[in-house]
């Protein structure tokens, strides 16, 4: 009877401490299968469809309007798929489509899964800093991402299908827009992303291991890129629910 409140039902925002995203390339034709029918898949080339990994330091998080001192703090992690939708109006829309959400809080969790179809569960998180690099690590979740926290000349990951940053920077996320299916009702529902000032840095990857994608069997994957933001505000816009085909 409440099923209404997991689209979205009000604007959120929050502080973005960082956001580190590791994007990964597989053949377009292993993955499509992820997604739902009424989307299709974002590909570079025609050849290559893309696994985002973002694990994001979130600051205030709370219901737009409110004042920082409701919002909470937490560590969020989206394993996302790159999207394109064309909406009712005709217009293709670039986004992500939610494989699974983790963060480091039960709270989160709860209402995370009260407000939105994004599958949070709860998590160990642990961030440790070594000198010039970070990690970011989970034991429950085979969660193992090792990077240079300094380093303005950091190279594309080796077998990167991109020629230079600029190419991977389109495949960065987030995407303006995030979608989710209810395939008994045929309904899309849309959210908006807006922030400003948004500008990643690459970043050079040491060494990882993700145990979500890993399980996924996926047989051709590699590391696309890695881009880090900080210190930005961010906000996402009521959901909009329409009707496909």
């Amino acid at each position: 009877m409440l099923s209404f409140l997991k689209d979205h039902p009000f604007a959120v925002e929050a502080f973005f401490e960082s956001s580190l995203v590791l994007t990964f390339a597989i053949p377009k034709d292993e993955i499509k299968h992820l997604i739902p029918e009424c989307l299709e898949l974002d590909t570079f080339n025609d050849q290559w469809a893309f696994i985002a990994v973002a694990m994001v330091q979130t600051k205030e998080l709370r219901p737009k309007g409110f004042p920082k001192f409701m919002g909470n703090d937490f560590f969020l992690i989206g394993y996302r798929v790159f999207v394109r939708y064309t909406n009712n109006a005709g217009k293709r829309l670039r986004g992500l489509y939610i494989l699974k959400s983790q963060t480091d809080k039960q709270k989160m969790e709860f209402f995370g899964n009260l407000f939105t179809h994004y599958n949070y569960t709860t998590t160990d998180i642990q961030q440790t800093k070594n000198n010039n690099s970070e990690q970011i690590t989970s034991n429950l979740s085979g969660l193992n991402i090792e990077y240079e926290t300094e380093n303005e000349n950091a190279s594309l990951p080796e077998y990167s299908p991109f020629a230079d940053w600029k190419e991977a920077r389109r495949f960065a996320g987030p995407l303006p827009f995030t979608f989710t299916y209810n395939k008994e009702k045929k309904e899309v529902l849309i959210i908006e992303g807006v922030r400003e000032n948004w500008t990643p840095s690459p970043v050079h990857i040491k060494n990882y291991s993700v145990s979500f994608i890993e399980k996924l069997n996926l047989k051709k994957i590699v590391l696309a890129n890695a881009f880090i933001i900080k210190n930005i505000p961010y906000y996402w816009k009521k959901g909009k629910v329409e009707q496909w085909k």
